[in-house]
């Protein structure tokens, strides 16, 4: 039986040539000293030479064992060479169809944004992505993103912007359920939180207080109010709007001229939080809004540029401008406040005023209306409270601090 050299006989080998290990493999030392293995095999009168790689890299044990595996596939009928073309082929193949995870973001931002509430989630999702996931892992192929890549993302900003980063993480988790029902990766879901990620990013909730949305305080809204007034433009406007009817800003700045009738503006599903038809009363002062306002187009507030509805940094640059410290969204809160204290509504006519849902589902079946009539007298007692001007020196308190 032949005996082929050692390992350390090999190490002692210099001079160029091809020195046998078996199985067909050798060690090939060229002029310039490099080394590494190739294997040697005939194709009917074709002699085939093909690497094996790099003798610095792979050992006389993996050579060998690699040139064991190629006499195996020959004795299948198999051409050793070009099976391992064709693997590399594959590779290339598989690497020009595989998809990155921004391109599989993008892709079901797509897929899914008509069922969104108007433009909004939409700009929130390229948003939040852009500014913390796809300047990390954007370009990697999306069945490369792991645990580890997942906790590069969520780690940093985890507890420097909450609410931002479970969003982010909702986000991941869902494009990457995505990417798996489309078959461009496999295995458990690395953004998933129960289970997983609970175990290795701490409970927000519980690591600090929460923070709820500035509001200005319901007894300085007619101080406000007054000076709102003053401001000309759509803004202001829609600002005002907004606060007479305790909506939100994505339905007030969509609001279109085909949702009034009468005094009752009727909200589509489409752009609802809870994804259900809304019947709002508008009150005398909020019909008069209307009724001052031009009808340009099929928004009520138009964009200035564009002609559709508003971004919704439009009102808060409106607030910024007033000099005031509070969130649009705050308003809803100083409406809610006031109406608890300040009134003796029943607390299911206000929250079905904010489009909240009340109760139970035996509750909800109870109450198939939607208490237009009870909510009229609420708005507009609002609205009287918002005309009355702040009172007990508020209105002086507040226009200092816009000052």
């Amino acid at each position: 039986m032949r005996r082929y050299p050692s390992a350390r006989d090999l190490a002692k080998l210099t001079k160029p040539g091809r020195y046998a290990v078996g199985f067909g493999a050798y060690l090939q030392i060229s002029e310039q000293g490099t080394r590494s293995w190739v294997l040697r095999y005939r194709t009917g009168d074709k002699a085939v030479h093909m690497g094996l790689g790099s003798a610095e890299i792979i050992t006389l044990k993996e050579a060998r064992e690699k040139a064991h595996a190629a006499q195996r596939m020959r004795l299948d009928g198999k051409d050793p060479l070009q099976e391992k073309r064709a693997a590399k082929r594959q590779r290339l193949l598989a690497h020009a169809h595989a998809k990155t995870f921004e391109e599989c973001a993008l892709a079901y931002i797509t897929a899914h944004e008509a069922g969104w509430r108007g433009d909004h989630s939409r700009q929130q999702w390229s948003a939040s992505l852009g500014k913390y996931v796809f300047p990390k892992i954007g370009d990697l192929p999306v069945a490369d993103v792991d645990l580890a890549i997942v906790l590069s993302v969520l780690e940093p900003i985890w507890t420097l912007v909450p609410e931002t980063a479970r969003r982010v993480r909702n986000r991941i988790e869902l494009i990457l359920g995505w990417a798996a029902a489309r078959g461009l990766r496999q295995g458990d879901n690395p953004a998933r939180w129960r289970g997983l990620l609970e175990n290795l990013l701490s409970e927000q909730r519980r690591a600090q207080a929460v923070n709820h949305l500035a509001a200005v305080p319901y007894q300085q809204i007619g101080a406000f109010m007054e000076k709102l007034r003053a401001q000309e433009g759509i803004a202001a406007r829609a600002l005002e709007f907004l606060i007479l009817t305790a909506s939100r800003s994505s339905e007030a700045l969509g609001a279109k001229w085909s949702e009034i009738d009468g005094a009752t503006w009727t909200v589509p599903a489409g752009r609802m939080k809870a994804h259900k038809e809304h019947r709002v009363p508008l009150s005398r002062r909020a019909a008069a809004l209307l009724a001052s306002l031009p009808r340009d187009g099929d928004f009520i507030f138009p964009a200035v540029r564009a002609g559709g509805a508003p971004h919704h940094r439009t009102l808060i640059r409106e607030l910024q401008r007033l000099g005031v410290n509070a969130t649009v969204h705050g308003f809803r809160s100083s409406f809610r406040t006031w109406a608890g204290e300040r009134t003796s509504f029943a607390n299911h006519v206000i929250e079905v005023s904010l489009a909240h849902t009340i109760g139970s589902a035996v509750e909800r079946a109870y109450s198939r209306g939607d208490l237009l009539d009870q909510r009229s007298k609420l708005m507009e007692a609002w609205a009287a409270f918002c005309d009355r001007g702040a009172g007990d020196g508020a209105v002086v308190a507040i226009r200092r601090s816009m000052k």
